[in-house]
């Protein structure tokens, strides 16, 4: 019996790499493999190719070059951002609950070497009351960390009115915008970000690579979290991921031309699998219905069980959570933030589109999954 095709709706957990990167990356692997620091030719061909790949990765964000930091993805940028800080006076962070656990574990690390850290509620919706954001930064507060679309439910927060909050109390502001770039126009200098943490593997780029921004204009001194050759103006040594770097420079200039046109096709079939699946009767949407990113669905189905219906679903990739928290059957701390029960949490799936999504994957997906919640909840 042959297997059948996937059909792949987890992009937040990750993306098939577009073949054009992974084109430009190949050479990278074989025969320009010289270490990009050194000083002899082949090495300063492939700097060359690095400095090429730094101004696509700046210039998808709104960025200089020199305001760019290669890290592994977006972990290490979170973790690099946030302990950076150790060296400052101020020694408060805030936060939001509905946070990557990336940031939420950093944020309790620093709890544990004598930070203080504000954890800050949501609404129903999502949104974070930016009257309560105001009141909860003081003197002493360094940072303030909260992302741009949500990885479990795709709601936006208003970065513009947050960055004008968080300068006028003269703290920074970091904002992981891991499922947003690539996806979206973005100018980290316009929306007043100082810190910008994502990763290539969330827009059709390759694993284990990814950047954080650091706002020139802000004149942030981060302590570095790797030592040793005092690469990347000493904040993070080691030698350079040169295929990588490649494949997030090429995936970063592919999304700047390509993602108004993605959006418009990714946006109707998330619209047409919403239409289907709110046909499962007391089904209904987690987080904004509106202030979301274009290609996010998290869908309450009351009754079923989430894991039992990922398990039947078989070939239809979806998920229950975070893929970073997906090893667990607890219920999302994200859904859980909004309010929902355990039991509803617990019957939850989200659903995250891609430009390699087809009308015809959508359809099946509708037919499949009513046909298994329905059975599910009896």
């Amino acid at each position: 019996m042959s297997q059948q095709p996937i059909i792949y709706l987890d992009n937040n957990a990750t993306t098939r790499v577009d073949e054009r990167v992974l084109n430009a990356m190949l050479p990278y692997f074989t025969h320009s493999y010289a270490n990009a620091t050194s000083n002899h030719l082949a090495g300063l061909t492939i700097n060359e190719t690095v400095e090429n790949a730094t101004w696509q990765t700046a210039n998808l964000i709104g960025a200089h070059e020199d305001e760019i930091i290669f890290t592994s993805g977006a972990t290490e940028s979170i973790n690099l951002a946030i302990k950076g800080l150790t060296n400052q006076d101020r020694k408060h962070i805030v936060t939001v609950t509905t946070e990557h656990k990336a940031v939420l574990k950093t944020c309790e690390f620093m709890e544990s070497i004598g930070f203080e850290v504000t954890y800050l509620p949501v609404a129903a919706n999502g949104i974070l009351d930016l009257e309560v954001l105001n009141q909860s930064i003081t003197d002493k507060t360094v940072l303030v960390c909260i992302m741009m679309a949500n990885n479990e439910t795709g709601v936006f927060q208003n970065i513009v009115e947050i960055s004008k909050i968080v300068h006028s109390k003269g703290a920074l502001f970091m904002c992981d915008a891991t499922q947003a770039v690539g996806k979206i126009q973005i100018d980290a200098q316009a929306l007043g970000i100082d810190l910008l943490p994502f990763s290539a593997h969330k827009f059709y780029g390759p694993k284990g690579i990814g950047a954080l921004y650091i706002s020139a204009k802000a004149k942030i001194k981060l302590a570095s979290q790797l030592h040793g050759g005092d690469q990347q103006r000493k904040l993070r040594s080691g030698t350079l991921n040169v295929p990588g770097i490649i494949g997030l420079g090429k995936a970063s200039e592919i999304a700047l031309e390509e993602m108004k046109e993605d959006q418009k096709q990714i946006e109707k079939l998330r619209n047409k699998l919403e239409a289907g699946l709110l046909q499962f009767e007391g089904s209904f949407l987690n987080g904004s219905f509106i202030d979301r990113i274009y290609n996010t669905s998290n869908i309450c189905f009351p009754g079923v069980n989430s894991e039992q219906l990922i398990f039947a679903l078989g070939n239809i990739s979806v998920s229950n959570g975070s893929s970073c928290s997906a090893v667990t059957s607890e219920p999302s701390h994200v859904l859980k933030a909004i309010g929902l029960s355990d039991e509803n949490a617990l019957s939850s799936i989200r659903f995250s589109l891609g430009k390699f999504t087809t009308s015809e994957e959508i359809d099946e997906t509708i037919e499949r999954v009513l046909i298994l919640t329905r059975r599910l909840s009896q």
